[in-house]
């Protein structure tokens, strides 16, 4: 996701999206454990999009 399209999202958008981003980056975890991914860079554009999420929401808590 791009910054943009995180912040133009609601709180609780963010969260779902959170949520989600999360699970799905434990889910390539444990595919690429077990199994190498065939492209493994997509874990780290899951991480990342994951820290942009909690970024946004933590600068949205402390405003």
């Amino acid at each position: 996701m791009k910054k943009q399209e995180i912040k133009e999202m609601s709180v609780e958008g963010l969260t779902e999206k959170l949520a989600e981003y999360k699970k799905q980056h434990a889910d390539l975890k444990m595919a690429h454990f077990v199994t190498p991914l065939e492209n493994p860079l997509q874990i780290r554009k899951v991480r990342r999009t994951v820290a942009r999420l909690a970024t946004e929401l933590t600068n949205r808590e402390n405003q």
